[in-house]
Order: C-alpha cells, then structure tokens, then sequence
C-alpha cells in the first residue's frame, strides 16, 4: 500500500520526530510512504481566525497535492479533521495515524516497547471531530513494557485551541493549570497525545513547573522497539 504522509505546519517546522515516527513504523508495518514536498498548511489555522474561505483554499490545495494515493496520513488529528471538513469531494482519504493503522491495517499490536509509565491525553479534535474513541488506547495497550495511567478528567480541554491560548490568554492559561494538575497526579513519566499542538501547549506548562514530566506523541511511542528503541 502507498500512502502520503501529510506532516503539518507545525510538525515541519517544530516537531519533525513525530513524521519521522511515523515513516518508521509504516514503514516497519510494510507500507509505502512517500512525503510529497508540495505540501503547505491546511488552512486550520486561517478559518479558526475567521478567514473560512482562504482557509478552504488552502485545504483543497493540499487535497490537490496528494491527489492519487491510495490514503493520506498524518500525526495530527486537528488537520485530518480540517482536511475532511473543507478538502473537498475529490480529496484522496485523510487518516490520522491511529485510524489508520486501527481502521485500515486492521492492527492494535504494531511491535511497540516502550518502558515507561505513560498518561494519555485525548485532545478536542481526536474526540469531538475525528472520533477516535479508544483507538490510540488500543495500540498504547498493546506496546510492550508501558505502564498505562488513567488521566483525571480526560475529555476536557487542555486549553490550545489554536489561536484562542492567544485570543484569550487568561482563560487558556487556566485550562492548562487544571490539566497540569491532572497529570501530576497520574504520576506518569510521559504524556501522550495525538496532537502536537496540545503536547506543546501542555509540555510548555510542565516545563516550566520543572516537573520532570516529558511529552511523547503517541507515533513516537509506537515506532520504538525492543531492539530499535525510540530517542
């Protein structure tokens, strides 16, 4: 199978470990992957700042781009759910990577070991558009050597939200004290998530409470291995 990853704005420029996790394991799974460099943003970022239709623009660009693969993938469950929203009829289909590998290749035990204790956050996007459910649940359970903790009040919002942590400052900063605080208490070593945009929100707070605690995306964790362990 050949897929296009679509890495993302923020993925390209701030968080290319996640893409490259991502190469690794299909790659390990036996599937094709190409990074078509024609890709740009999605557009997730102008419609949130009201420009609906540049933002569209931008996504049915993007659908233009991978025109041709069999499906799309990428480590961002934001811009899969931007993608399918504003892309178009004719866009090739977008999976986030839990999806795809659930869903598509049918797998919940893609070889993973990862020997830490880790906490799951699943972000509005993954929840709210995409749905995900306990996919990425799945395949953390499955990875060899991981201890799972449950997160506190799970569902709620870290406070990101693309550009509200700017527009209401105050009200985000809150958010993310109170998911902070839901972390810590889960004792975890690592906190998960299938958004960078969140890992960075949150890991920015952790950071800066000088907690120890570190944020992994979930591609990360499972394109580690016993015998090829994961940075």
């Amino acid at each position: 199978m050949r897929v296009g990853l679509f890495v993302t704005c923020l993925g390209d420029t701030l968080f290319p470990s996640a893409g490259q996790a991502v190469v690794r394991l299909l790659e390990r799974l036996g599937v094709e992957v190409d990074f078509p460099e024609e890709q740009t943003c999605c557009g997730q970022m102008h419609l949130n700042s009201g420009y609906a239709d540049e933002g569209a623009a931008l996504a049915r660009r993007l659908a233009g781009v991978f025109h041709g693969y069999e499906a799309v993938v990428t480590p961002s469950a934001s811009c899969a759910g931007m993608m399918r929203e504003q892309a178009g009829d004719d866009a090739p289909p977008v999976y986030e990577l839990s999806e795809f590998l659930v869903d598509v290749l049918g797998v919940d035990d893609v070889g993973a070991y990862y020997p830490h204790r880790v906490t799951y956050h699943a972000t509005c996007h993954s929840l709210r558009t995409l749905r995900l459910g306990q996919r990425p649940v799945r395949l953390l359970s499955a990875v060899r050597g991981i201890e799972l903790a449950e997160l506190p009040d799970a569902l709620e919002c870290c406070g990101f939200g693309g550009t509200f942590a700017v527009k209401n400052a105050d009200v985000s900063t809150a958010m993310l004290t109170d998911k902070v605080r839901n972390v810590l208490d889960t004792r975890a070593e690592v906190l998960c998530a299938v958004d960078s945009s969140c890992l960075m929100h949150i890991g920015g707070g952790l950071s800066r409470g000088r907690t120890g605690v570190r944020t992994v995306h979930l591609a990360e964790i499972l394109a580690s291995t016993e015998d090829d362990p994961w940075p």
